[in-house]
């Protein structure tokens, strides 16, 4: 069974999208550095699938994706959680934040519109840096599923103008 500490409405995590994201604990990966160490230990509430869909009613209408951030404990029950949402919930996308380095055959890939694949490690830092592991991805409508990782990278034009590279003077 899994377990849930909370929930967030979150923009960034899944391009394009307005997710609702689930903590799950229990995380085995223990990632150094780790931005939720908090999500280590199993604790929380159960994550069922009659929760899951209270969670998605309680939620702003505006909800467009269900994200699912851990979960690597039980990745048979995230598929299934996934599965409810496609077939309960069939106009929202599901996403899975996985800490593993591949994906597990333990899910049905199709079940997922995105999976973030990689564990954190700090010296390649987060998605959003250009030297990291991690790998996200995005089903297509052929099924196959496509690298778009770079949505992620922070270029010199996103940084607000106080944080931008100096370019040696030049106007």
């Amino acid at each position: 069974m899994l377990h849930y500490l909370n929930t967030d409405i979150v923009f960034q995590e899944f391009p394009d999208e307005v997710t609702l994201a689930i903590n799950i604990s229990g995380c085995p990966c223990h990632c150094p550095g780790c931005h939720s160490p908090f999500l280590w230990t199993d604790t929380g509430s159960n994550l069922t699938t009659d929760v899951l869909s209270g969670l998605i009613l309680e939620t702003d209408s505006t909800l467009t994706c269900v994200g699912f951030m851990g979960g690597d404990a039980d990745p048979a029950a995230v598929n299934a959680l996934a599965a409810h949402i496609r077939q309960h919930h069939p106009l929202l996308r599901t996403g899975w934040y996985t800490g593993r380095t591949s994906i597990s055959p333990l899910i049905d890939q199709q079940n997922f519109d995105y999976i973030k694949v990689g564990p954190y490690l700090r010296h390649l830092g987060a998605l959003k840096s250009r030297r990291t592991n991690q790998r996200m991805f995005r089903r297509q409508p052929d099924g196959t599923f496509e690298d778009i990782t770079m949505r992620f990278w922070i270029t010199p034009a996103d940084l607000p103008h106080e944080e931008k590279p100096h370019d040696g003077g030049r106007p």
